[in-house]
């Protein structure tokens, strides 16, 4: 594996991610912003954080995998969230943890979530992109 996750000393342990991922790797996978656009491109979810969220981290998946890749080799993951505040953490979460039990993983990389106006489509209520690193 080309990643390596940690929680240095000094910094707040989480049990949603690792503060930090050391890369040794020597490929480089920058993956496109994924919405819940099933392979038909229809929005999966309407309405619904946590089944948009669910969709999301499988498209990921098939996108890592699709070049030979898994969650495990993800550095950093980016989550945008259209118009964000704590409240929606319970569905946030529970999209991811339906997606990890799909996937049989536990996305602890870093990551960054953002709150925005809005996303591509009025319908589209997050977006997840992941930076990985390959052998």
């Amino acid at each position: 594996m080309a990643i390596t996750l940690v929680n240095p000393t000094g910094l707040p342990e989480t049990d949603i991610y690792h503060q930090v991922s050391v890369a040794t790797g020597s490929k480089l996978v920058f993956i496109a912003g994924q919405v819940a656009w099933d392979t038909d491109g229809g929005t999966v979810g309407e309405g619904d954080l946590a089944a948009q969220v669910e969709r999301c981290y499988l498209n990921v998946g098939t996108a890592l995998a699709g070049v030979g890749g898994s969650f495990a080799d993800v550095a950093k993951l980016t989550v945008y969230v259209v118009d964000w505040t704590p409240a929606k953490m319970p569905q946030f979460l529970d999209g991811v943890a339906r997606a990890s039990a799909k996937l049989g993983i536990t996305p602890v990389s870093p990551g960054t979530l953002i709150g925005v106006a809005a996303l591509d489509v009025p319908e589209h209520l997050v977006e997840v992109e992941a930076t990985a690193v390959l052998d």
